[in-house]
This record gives C-alpha cells, sequence and structure tokens, in this order.
C-alpha cells in the first residue's frame, strides 16, 4: 500500500526549489476552475409592436425570462507556495489552499502555473 504524501511536505519541498523570494505577493499553484450556476435575466419581447405618434416602432420589452447556466467563479482556489518576505504575521502557510478572487492575481510566468497574489486579496483558508 502506498504512503500518502502530505499536501504541506509536498508544497514545501516546491517552495524550497523555488529560486524566488517575494516582497509582497503570495505566490499560489492555482486549482481548476469552480464552476457555479447562475441565474441571469433578459428582457423577453412581448410580441407587441407599439408605434408612438412620431412613426417611431419599439417592441414591448416589459416581461422578462430567467435562465441558469453554469459559469465560472469570481473566486479560485490555490496552494500557497511561497510567503512574501515583509509579511510579518502570515495567516496561512505554506501548503495551505486559499481562496482568492480570479481577477485581483496576476499570471507569474517566470514559474510555470503559477500566479501571484495580493495577501489583502486571500478571500479565505480552506480547511
Amino acid at each position: 500500500m502506498e504512503e500518502l504524501i502530505d499536501q504541506k511536505e509536498l508544497a514545501q519541498s516546491v517552495a524550497d526549489k523555488i529560486e524566488y523570494e517575494f516582497t509582497d505577493f503570495v505566490l499560489v499553484k492555482p486549482l481548476d476552475v469552480v464552476k457555479v450556476k447562475k441565474e441571469f435575466t433578459k428582457p423577453k419581447n412581448a410580441g407587441e409592436i407599439k408605434v408612438d405618434k412620431e412613426g417611431v416602432a419599439a417592441a414591448d420589452y416589459s416581461e422578462v425570462e430567467t435562465e441558469t447556466l453554469e459559469v465560472d467563479s469570481d473566486f479560485r482556489e490555490g496552494i500557497v507556495l511561497k510567503i512574501p518576505m515583509l509579511y510579518k504575521d502570515p495567516v496561512f502557510e505554506v501548503g495551505n489552499v486559499i481562496v482568492f478572487r480570479s481577477r485581483s492575481a496576476a499570471y507569474f510566468d517566470l514559474l510555470k502555473d503559477s500566479m501571484l497574489v495580493r495577501p489583502y486579496d486571500i478571500i479565505a483558508i480552506k480547511r
């Protein structure tokens, strides 16, 4: 039976091999994009076209229809690989899975499949 490797130990072993120290960003290995279901409403043409006294025709969109679509979440999970050296009291550590706003992160192209996140953009730490 194979022994499972602790995720924190694995993340730490990867972090030890990274040649960069970051000043104010957290280096994160992003996990797969999470899909969520959201409701969208859009105007529905009631089929009636009204013409005003100037002769301008306008369709009646007083009704709305709702549809539920599966879309990418605004948030993303990732594994912490490096903590910024200027960050004095981290509430997270290397190996923690964090939740961050995906739009506030930047891809770090000097290290494959990694992103930079500011500590204040971290929304939660997954238990």
